[in-house]
């Protein structure tokens, strides 16, 4: 067995190899850039290399640089996690010439398949169903229009050597497709280091649905069932679960033999994802080969109980697989959450900053007997920087049943406190929460459809508003005895706290009476229900566990005047715990209007302004683009929301903005 391997990559995943590498008793060497400097990969390995500044394409996808790192610690193996160099042919060839071992397939493959056009070419020469597309490289935006047109709108516009949704467009006419094929070649090039382009149709209502294949260097290969990954946004993973609600055992079996089958046809070893488009009718069809570890690999780990990561470090080292398909059954569900820093209430846009309050659930088992896992890279005070991926942590849960999974992962986010950034949290929460999600009935469309307008936040049903009511009646009566007390001390008398409440949340008002004993507070409700609350929450704790009608209710809370802020499944509430009195004297009070920002273009995220499309004193149209700003990799294309005349332009291509500085000013 290898002594010391290179992790060639950063963040979460670099930190879940090192985790393995050590429970297996092998020394670990970390890489890292200036932006990394301080990074949690960093701290964990034995041994870290500084290999350059922050932009990827000047540190970790450097070949050169990551093979002197090699040489200067005497690496034996080099696991490449996923992104950057993990499916580029030449770092793989570059490995085997110096005799250092690539926890991954051989270059051959990795050209084969990793590839999209050529693994797309092979799959139809291998008889395998395919989506239509072109599979040649594509020129430039007048030919991808002329192509387009050919295999019919909508299509995909997508980098062959692309990844996680990097430099993937949908387009649904010819303006899009000559609008995105542009940006779709930069994220390639900036994310890849290489900017081909093919384009394929875009089959709608799909399910994606993916194969784990294993295969091993004396010609077992195995596939460790699917994972459903069709809840995406801007064709970016955010929801995967396994195995999948929508497969009956013999599409399972026939996708997964067709898998194994690709796999040997290319002489595969090691882990190695099929991805498949499934239609309504169970029908599937090919759509590319992943020649590494998936993100979404622990809900597979936790079906199975298969450690991918030792067994791509076993494969790399000759051993062959501990087991036959047989073997691999499926035990349970389970379900992973992307955290991203993004901020879902300003459309998904990147945020950057430091973390001031990191704090995710205790991993493990759980009182309700499911498991909880959280794959992370970062950790409290540290900076989210702008230059790599938003993606920041893969929050699992596991149960017996796909209910019980689902039950885990509520609870896991409500517990998950992240503060200090933009971040998808609340979004998770409202899609595990979402009566189509939780029926199964999903396609890669569910956020587009569901979420048409953009995310609000969600809404609370009646029953759970009753339980978050009362809860905030009884932390309210917690918070005034502390208070009267700390007066009482100073004034040589205490006041004492009254019974009768008005609870007023999400646009309704419920009267309660409290009575309280030493072990909890009955909240009674003014139609005579009652309520039992109980928990040891403190003032000035920002999360509340408590036990509310003797079900657990886990809260975010932040004191704010006459009430609470409280976040939980997907909610943002300003939560008013008011005397009788108090609420009556409210209803009197006057709003502030919040400014008026509607002649000013803001930048909407920490950014790097690529292109100002249009001029002062140019008359624009509704739906115009009028910048491109790229943040995390992604370029996005500000459009102007009505008809108007620019007055005058504040920023120009190459400035960094921060959130809401003003790009240009209309009249």
């Amino acid at each position: 067995m290898f002594d010391k391997i290179l992790i060639a990559n950063r963040g979460e995943i670099a930190c879940r190899v090192i985790k393995t590498a050590h429970k297996m008793g092998i020394r670990t060497v970390a890489v890292y850039s200036d932006a990394d400097r301080g990074a949690l990969h960093v701290t964990m390995a034995d041994e870290a290399v500084h290999i350059g500044p922050p932009p990827a394409a000047q540190s970790y996808i450097v070949i050169d640089k990551i093979m002197a790192a090699i040489k200067a610690t005497g690496a034996q193996a080099v696991h490449p996690g996923y992104g950057f160099l993990s499916e580029n042919r030449n770092f793989a060839a570059a490995l085997e010439a110096a005799g250092v071992v690539f926890i991954g397939p051989p270059s051959p493959a990795i050209e084969a398949m990793g590839d999209k056009i050529t693994s797309k070419k092979l799959a139809m020469e291998a008889g395998v169903s395919t989506v239509p597309g072109y599979m040649g490289l594509i020129a430039d935006a007048d030919e991808a229009v002329k192509i387009s047109g050919q295999i019919g709108y909508p299509v995909m516009i997508k980098a062959s050597a692309g990844g996680g949704g990097k430099g993937m467009r949908i387009a649904w006419n010819e303006g899009e497709v000559a609008e995105g094929f542009q940006s779709s070649k930069n994220e390639a090039a900036a994310s890849f280091g290489d900017d081909r382009i093919f384009i394929e149709k875009f089959v709608t209502q799909p399910r994606h649905i993916e194969i784990q294949v294993l295969a091993d260097q004396h010609g077992n290969c195995v596939y460790l069932h699917e994972r459903e990954c069709s809840i995406q946004r801007r064709n970016q993973k955010v929801i995967e679960e396994a195995p999948s609600p929508f497969l009956d055992e013999a599409t399972r079996k026939a996708m997964g033999e067709q898998a194994c089958a690709l796999a040997k046809a290319v002489g595969y070893t090691s882990a190695g994802t099929v991805e498949f488009i499934v239609d309504g009718s169970r029908n599937f069809y090919f759509l590319e080969m992943n020649t590494r570890l998936q993100v979404e690999h622990p809900v597979t780990e936790l079906i199975t109980g298969v450690d991918l990561v030792e067994q791509m470090i076993r494969v790399a080292n000759g051993e062959p697989l501990p087991f036959k398909q047989e073997d691999l059954k499926i035990h349970g569900w389970a379900m992973e959450s992307r955290l991203y820093a993004e901020d879902p209430y300003r459309n998904f846009l990147p945020s950057i900053g430091r973390l001031t309050r990191y704090r995710p659930p205790v991993e493990g088992r759980t009182k309700r007997g499911g498991v909880v896992r959280n794959d992370t890279g970062v950790y409290e005070g540290g900076e989210i920087s702008m230059f790599y991926d938003p993606m920041i942590a893969k929050l699992c849960t596991w149960g017996p049943t796909r209910a019980d999974a689902i039950e885990e992962m509520r609870l896991a986010l409500d517990t998950f406190e992240v503060e200090g950034i933009g971040h998808n949290l609340p979004f998770c929460s409202a899609v595990m929460d979402h009566p189509r999600f939780a029926s199964g009935n999903i396609t890669t469309a569910f956020i587009a459809e569901e979420y048409e307008g953009g995310f609000t936040g969600a809404t609370l049903d009646s029953s759970l508003l009753r339980r978050v009511a009362a809860a905030a009646a009884a932390m309210n009566r917690v918070a005034e005895i502390r208070r009267t007390r700390i007066s009482g001390t100073m004034d040589n008398h205490t006041r004492r706290v009254g019974d009768d409440w008005v609870v007023t949340l999400q646009g309704i008002s419920w009267p309660v009476t409290i009575k309280a004993d030493p072990a909890g507070s009955t909240v009674v409700f003014e139609d005579g229900t009652d309520l039992r609350v109980e928990s040891d929450w403190t003032p000035g704790q920002p999360l509340a566990r408590l036990s509310v009608g003797g079900e657990p209710l886990v809260i975010k809370t932040a004191k704010v005047p006459m009430g609470f802020r409280m976040r939980l499944r997907g909610a943002d509430l300003k939560v008013h715990v008011q005397s009788p009195r108090q609420k009556a004297l409210a209803g009197l009070m006057l709003e502030k209007a919040p400014p008026d920002t509607s002649k000013y273009l803001l930048c909407p995220m920490p950014g790097l302004v690529v292109k100002i499309a249009v001029a002062e004193g140019e008359e624009v149209q509704e739906g115009q683009a009028l910048a491109t700003v790229e943040a995390m990799k992604m370029e996005n294309i500000l459009k102007a929301e009505r008809k108007g005349v620019v007055k005058t332009i504040k920023a120009s291509a190459g400035a960094s903005l921060k959130v809401d500085d003003v790009i240009m000013e209309f009249e």
